[in-house]
């Protein structure tokens, strides 16, 4: 830690499917002193990864739908279009999750990956940051749904033209950050990663 922050006490205050932290503490102003004792609740439910599918020969992404309770608690529709994404498990690399999620939820092998970016999902309330990939997949082997049947997962995928995909955004049709993260990147690098993933 920062010796600019004053962890004065750390406490779990809930342990279930997630974890929540409790921490007073203070900080030092820009004007030189220190703010006032504050009490700050942290979400902990680990690291993720994120991994947008890109065929750059039919140029297509593949994209999931699944229903998220999230979206429901906050009266949005509940199923959401998303990328592939998946929590890191204590012993893994990125590289290995990105690789697990994509068998697991969207039945694809990608032939490569590229690191986009990584990110903190809601530093106000949560630690948990996601690495985001591009994934080159053959997009012929999209299809159905998957999801692991423990995991109560109905996950649905979708083969869409890049360019309708990245209209989505304008649509308004992708409203998880993740998701719109990375078709914002994609359409920014489109040219440029066929130019390298095509032949």
């Amino acid at each position: 830690m920062t010796k600019d922050v004053d962890i004065i006490e750390k406490k779990t205050v809930f342990q279930g499917y997630f974890r929540i932290d409790r921490y007073r503490l203070r900080h030092r102003t820009y004007a030189g002193g220190w703010t006032g004792i504050m009490t700050r609740e942290i979400f902990e439910r680990g690291h993720a990864v994120g991994i947008l599918l890109y065929d750059p020969d039919a140029d297509m992404v593949g994209l999931i739908e699944q229903f998220r309770l999230g979206a429901l608690a906050a009266d949005w529709e509940p199923w959401l279009i998303e990328v592939v994404a998946g929590i890191i498990e204590d012993g893994e690399t990125p590289e290995n999750v990105a690789i697990r999620e994509c068998q697991e939820e969207s039945g694809t092998d990608p032939i490569d990956l590229i690191p986009i970016c990584r990110y903190l999902a809601t530093p106000g309330g949560s630690s948990e940051t996601l690495q985001l990939y591009c994934g080159r997949i053959d997009i012929r082997t999209l299809s159905g749904t998957h999801g692991l049947v423990e995991e109560n997962e109905d996950i649905r995928t979708l083969a869409v033209p890049a360019a309708e995909a990245i209209g989505w955004l304008a649509q308004g049709r992708i409203v998880n950050a993740t998701a719109i993260i990375a078709l914002q990147w994609l359409a920014l690098n489109r040219e440029e990663l066929r130019r390298r993933w095509t032949s």
